[in-house]
C-alpha cells in the first residue's frame, strides 16, 4: 500500500511539480488549493491526482480537509506545507491587510497544515514533515517584510518540531528555493528576468522539478536521519 501524501498548493508551479514527482515515486498524493478551480481540475484530469479546494489560512477549513483527505485516501503520513502568496510592497507603504494576509497564509497556514496531522503521525510513530520556505528568508527582501518574516518563522517551525517529533520517528525539514522557473517568474518582463539570473552563479533559474526531487528525497525512508534541516536550492545566489 502506498503512502499518503498532502501538499498544499499542489496544483501549480514548485507544488504541482512536487506533487507529480511524489506521485511517480509511488505515493498517493491529495493536492490543495484556494481558489482557482479550472487549473485543478485541468491538473486533477492530466495527472489522476486527487486536488481538494481550502484555505489554509483558516484552522477549521484545513482540519476538516485534512479528515476529508483521510478519510478518503488513509492516514497521511507526508505532509508538504507549500501553499503561500506574496503581498509586496515597500514597507513604509506596507498595510495591515498586506501584512496580515501573508502571515495567515505563509506561517499561521503552515501551523494549521501540521497540527491536524501531527497526533497521527506521533501514534503511528512515523512522520515526514517538509515546509517550502525561501531564500528570502534567509536573507531578507526589499518590500518583502511581510513575505520574508513568515518564511523565516517556517524555518523556526521546522527546527522546533524536529525536536518534538524525532523519538517518534517524525522528521521535519525545509527546503529554500531560490529563483524557480514557474508561470510567475517566466511572466515577468525580460529585462527584469535578466536582471535575476544576473545574480545567480549558476546563470540560470532553477526548475520546479528540482526543488520536488529534494522533497521527494527528504519524505523518503532514506532520509530518516535528517532532521531539523535547511536545504537551499538557489544555485549559489546566497549561501548560508
Amino acid at each position: 500500500m502506498s503512502r499518503i501524501a498532502l501538499v498544499t498548493g499542489g496544483s501549480r508551479g514548485i507544488g504541482a511539480a512536487i506533487s507529480t514527482t511524489l506521485k511517480d515515486k509511488g505515493y498517493t498524493v491529495a493536492a490543495t488549493y484556494a481558489g482557482n478551480d479550472e487549473a485543478a481540475a485541468k491538473f486533477t484530469e492530466e495527472t489522476g491526482i486527487k486536488t481538494y479546494k481550502w484555505n489554509v489560512a483558516d484552522y477549521d477549513a484545513s482540519k476538516a480537509g485534512i479528515e476529508q483527505v483521510e478519510a478518503e485516501l488513509g492516514p497521511i503520513e507526508a505532509v508538504v506545507a507549500n501553499a503561500g502568496i506574496t503581498r509586496d510592497a515597500p514597507f513604509h507603504k506596507m498595510t495591515p491587510d498586506q501584512w496580515n494576509e501573508v502571515i495567515a497564509t505563509n506561517l499561521t497556514g503552515v501551523f494549521n497544515t501540521i497540527h491536524p496531522v501531527w497526533p497521527g503521525m506521533r501514534e503511528r510513530k512515523f512522520g515526514r514533515v517538509v515546509v517550502i520556505s525561501s531564500i528570502n528568508g534567509q536573507k531578507g527582501q526589499f518590500a518583502q517584510v511581510n513575505y520574508a518574516a513568515t518564511k523565516a518563522g517556517d524555518l523556526g517551525i521546522v527546527k522546533s518540531l524536529a525536536q518534538e517529533g524525532a523519538r517518534a520517528g517524525i522528521t521535519a525539514n525545509a527546503i529554500c528555493p531560490g529563483y524557480i522557473a514557474t508561470d510567475m517568474v517566466m511572466a515577468v518582463p525580460e529585462k527584469v528576468r535578466e536582471s535575476i539570473i544576473a545574480q545567480i552563479p549558476a546563470g540560470r533559474l532553477g526548475e520546479p522539478e528540482e526543488i520536488a526531487r529534494a522533497v521527494a528525497f527528504l519524505v523518503s525512508d532514506d532520509a530518516g536521519f535528517i532532521n531539523g534541516s535547511t536545504i537551499s536550492a538557489n544555485g549559489a545566489q546566497f549561501v548560508v
